[in-house]
């Protein structure tokens, strides 16, 4: 039977995201910069809807970009 996957932000007991910890969201997103999905990161459903608040929030703020760079 295989193990259950556990959330590595469950682990660590983060409770808040921060849309400023930017070397933390760039584990959650792709080389094309889009949102990586809960399958690929092994986040649950609640770290996984605040990551992407997060990444949505840093790239108004423009601490991330939108599209890769020309």
């Amino acid at each position: 039977m295989p193990k259950k996957k556990k959330c590595p932000l469950c682990e660590q007991k983060m409770d808040e995201i921060d849309y400023k910890k930017v070397e933390l969201l760039n584990n959650f997103i792709s080389d094309k910069f889009k949102i990586l999905p809960r399958r690929n990161t092994k986040t649950c459903s609640w770290h996984q809807r605040k990551v992407a608040k997060a990444i949505k929030r840093a790239r108004i703020v423009a601490l991330l970009p939108f599209v890769p760079a020309v």
